[in-house]
């Protein structure tokens, strides 16, 4: 009698984000019967009420760790994971939210909410490799589909991902777009900033804004100096550094390094 094929597990799991890198995996339209057909979907709330229990062979996270209760159930999916790969800005950095560890997160909390005393969040937003071993970290806001897809599929036929380690200068170059600093002398994180995005905003005449995260060797000084000869002053140095991925290490230490308050 011929064995039925087991499938492996496929989790995907919510923390503090907007849904935006689980909505690309269902954005996925004509591959997304064939990522069904491949793995078992044992947890995806975003798509169905279907839950299985672990251990699972593959967990995607999306979202920061923002709380204590959020470190308690990352640790808790990392012991139930072969594999945990995470997806997007919050969950590789800690996201927009991250903003909150330039501040001052008590005098944010007792503007914002009528009763302070019930918020638990932590002071700090952080990407989820900072609590626990992540075995691969995917940029964006949100991520590219088609580079969740080529991760999936490694995953899935055990071989490293081939996701281009390059900037996003390049795919401007491939795309055939025209510099954006050289041409108009707006300022541009591009030459810092993984690809993964097609050059979006450069193929529209605006600045990269960095949000797939630092390139691999990112020199965010020497960015730093060339836009400060287009007339960038510190302040706004410091703010180009903090957005999307204000807390990944290389743009958190160049914003640093013009936070002159």
């Amino acid at each position: 009698m011929q064995r039925t094929k087991v499938k492996p597990k496929l989790a995907v799991w919510k923390f503090s984000s907007c849904d935006g890198c689980q909505l690309s995996l269902l954005d996925c339209e004509d591959e997304l019967l064939a990522v069904a057909g491949a793995f078992e979907i044992a947890y995806f709330l975003e798509a169905t009420r279907a839950q299985t229990r672990g251990p699972y062979d593959v967990s995607v996270v999306e979202g920061s760790i923002a709380n204590l209760h959020d470190i308690e159930r990352i640790k808790k999916i990392r012991a139930e994971s072969k594999a945990l790969i995470t997806i997007g800005a919050c969950a590789t950095s800690g996201g927009i939210q991250a903003l909150r560890n330039f501040g001052n997160y008590e005098a944010f909390v007792r503007a914002v909410y009528a009763r302070p005393d019930f918020i638990e969040g932590l002071a700090t937003s952080t990407g989820i490799a900072d609590h626990v071993k992540v075995d691969y970290e995917l940029r964006g806001c949100p991520v590219d589909k088609r580079q969740l897809l080529e991760v999936l599929s490694a995953f899935l036929n055990k071989r490293a991902p081939r996701v281009a380690p390059h900037s996003v200068c390049v795919e401007c170059k491939l795309g055939g777009a025209i510099c954006v600093m050289v041409a108009h002398g707006t300022p541009c994180l591009g030459p810092v900033t993984h690809a993964g995005c097609g050059a979006l905003c450069p193929r529209h005449d605006r600045g990269c804004y960095g949000c797939f995260g630092p390139a691999e060797g990112a020199n965010p000084a020497s960015l730093s100096r060339h836009l400060a000869q287009l007339g960038l002053g510190e302040r706004e140095l410091a703010e180009l550094y903090r957005s999307f991925n204000a807390n990944a290490e290389p743009f958190r230490k160049e914003g640093a390094a013009h936070d002159n308050e």
